[in-house]
């Protein structure tokens, strides 16, 4: 636990930054090991199958992600104000909720997973693989949604190095699984996505022994469980907002993958590859965003209003430093990186889509890491319908171009679109801050 209401706020930043970073890289491991192994194991119909797969995915851990930092904001002030019962109020509040949802999600999942792909336009000749592939996921789901609601109560109270321990040890089962699955049984996509579901449930099921024994400001006993409808307004409130919010991006993406998925296999493989490497970057970004939110959350549940402000000044400082280091290493880095995903024979073309795309979008990165820290400052302190404002403009700004642009240009009509997208969120999220919030905070 990490009490933010003391003590330098940058240093805070930093060191809750550092796990979460490496777990994040590792969670993007766990997911570009499918696609690396596919590739090389199953050839590239199965390549393209996992990819398009990937956006339905996406959008199921955004949505219980939001829900999970919903319920995190919650308990961070209840811990930054001390008030220990409630954070357990909250906690169990928000387990309970998010566990008949994602029984909900399985059930319709399951259902309806053929409608979905062809809604995304699939190709005929991956369907069956990406229908193995997508049914298999919604169950693993069950145990994402448990994960990511327990390891975002750890870090509500300021520990992000809990969940890195889990997420090494299932990104590594996954990886070792990947490779009995593929290589040994040759079970192509069904081999991949059992490999996921497994270590998704290991790392819930560890997550969870750990909070029970380690961590008694969250360990709930049975007396501890009960569902606080007064509490579940404002998690659920909060929750819903920022699940909103959280899914308006995959959702978006849903439509921007129809558009690629017309585009022929080897832009689909090359988009898939190059979004993996452009999540790697924006990895710090979205974790300095999880920090500014815990420090700002927790700072005001204290009353202190002066660190609220500095949150967000301290994280900007610290993207400023990261940026041009992460812009150059996508650019000098690109086909190298690219190559990992390629299959043994006929990747060339899509390598070279994939390089060409990520020569235009490696030097965007600062858009995102500008929204992102705004989005936490603004999900500290309970703003949840600005960061989804924001967002439905970026996405649909996004959306819209990349309609009117992959159609003319390919792939790189997609880097266009997003900085159109980002750039509008940015003046929307910092002309807010600047005319509204700022004077409340002085």
């Amino acid at each position: 636990m990490t009490d933010m209401t003391t003590g330098p706020v940058r240093r805070h930043l930093f060191t809750y930054a550092l796990p979460l970073i490496a777990g994040n890289f590792l969670q993007l491991t766990y997911n570009a090991v499918d696609s690396i192994l596919v590739g090389k194991g199953a050839g590239l119909d199965a390549l393209s199958a996992v990819s398009v797969s990937n956006p339905v995915s996406a959008l199921l851990v955004l949505f219980v992600s939001g829900l999970g930092i919903g319920g995190s904001v919650w308990i961070s002030r209840f811990f930054g104000a001390g008030d220990k019962e409630k954070v357990k109020r909250s906690f169990s509040t928000m387990m309970i909720s998010g566990t008949v949802l994602s029984f909900i999600v399985l059930f319709f999942g399951l259902l309806f997973s053929q409608q979905i792909l062809t809604l995304m336009k699939v190709p005929d000749e991956i369907m069956d693989l990406s229908l193995v592939y997508l049914r298999l996921l919604f169950v693993g789901n069950l145990f994402t949604f448990q994960y990511n609601l327990l390891s975002q109560a750890l870090r509500a109270i300021g520990d992000s190095k809990a969940p890195l321990k889990f997420i090494t040890v299932s990104s590594l089962m996954n990886a070792c699984l990947d490779a009995v699955f593929i290589f040994g049984f040759h079970l192509s996509v069904f081999g991949a996505a059992l490999a996921t579901v497994l270590s998704e449930a290991a790392s819930a099921i560890l997550c969870a022994i750990y909070i029970y024994r380690k961590v008694p400001v969250l360990s709930l006993h049975r007396k501890d469980w009960c569902f606080d409808r007064v509490l579940f307004n404002g998690i659920s409130s909060s929750g819903i907002l920022t699940a909103l919010q959280q899914s308006c991006q995959p959702i978006g993406k849903l439509c921007i993958q129809s558009v690629i998925n017309t585009q022929g296999i080897d832009v689909i493989a090359a988009f898939n590859a190059a979004c993996r490497i452009d999540d790697y970057g924006r990895i710090p970004t979205q974790t300095n965003a999880a920090g500014i939110m815990t420090c700002v959350s927790q700072n005001l549940g204290a009353g202190k209003k002066d660190r609220v402000r500095d949150s967000l000044k301290q994280g900007l400082f610290l993207i400023l430093i990261y940026c041009p280091f992460a812009a150059a290493a996508m650019f000098l880095f690109r086909r190298p990186l690219l190559t990992l995903f390629a299959p043994n024979d006929g990747g060339e073309e899509m390598i070279q889509i994939g390089v060409s795309y990520l020569a235009v979008k490696a030097f965007m990165i600062v858009f995102p890491a500008f929204t992102n820290s705004i989005q936490g400052f603004f999900r500290g302190l309970n703003h949840m319908t600005i960061t989804l404002v924001s967002t439905i403009l970026q996405i649909s700004l996004r959306t819209l171009f990349v309609f009117l642009l992959v159609p003319k240009i390919g792939i790189i009509g997609e880097a266009w679109a997003s900085a159109i997208g980002w750039a509008a969120m940015i003046v929307y999220e910092y002309g807010y801050y600047l005319l509204r919030v700022r004077k409340k905070l002085l």
